[in-house]
């Protein structure tokens, strides 16, 4: 799953967000970043790297199983594979989100 695909993904649900009014971005490290402006009605998405509310830091390949439900982001977390810089109770909003 490439960079492109999961940018589509992730706008295509941060539509249906309207309970998120922050700033997100998730860092793949190597592979990039996706920042989400869900202050904005649409959502904009962009790779751009700027100041968010909450941060996710994981690999591409750990995010797509989040996505495709094949990994638990709660396990993720704990087991050091993903990591939440900022407001934890706005990641728990986007679990849900990501995970439906």
């Amino acid at each position: 799953m490439s960079l492109d695909t999961v940018t589509d993904a992730i706008k295509s649900k941060m539509i249906f967000a309207g309970e998120v009014d922050a700033k997100i971005k998730f860092d793949f490290e190597e592979d990039g970043v996706i920042f989400v402006d869900a202050t904005q009605d649409p959502p904009e998405v962009s790779h751009e790297d700027q100041e968010a509310d909450c941060t996710l830091k994981c690999s591409l390949d750990t995010f797509k199983g989040f996505m495709d439900g094949t990994q638990d982001p709660t396990m993720a977390f704990m087991m050091g594979k993903l990591k939440v810089d900022g407001s934890m109770s706005l990641a728990m909003k986007l679990n849900a989100i990501i995970g439906d």
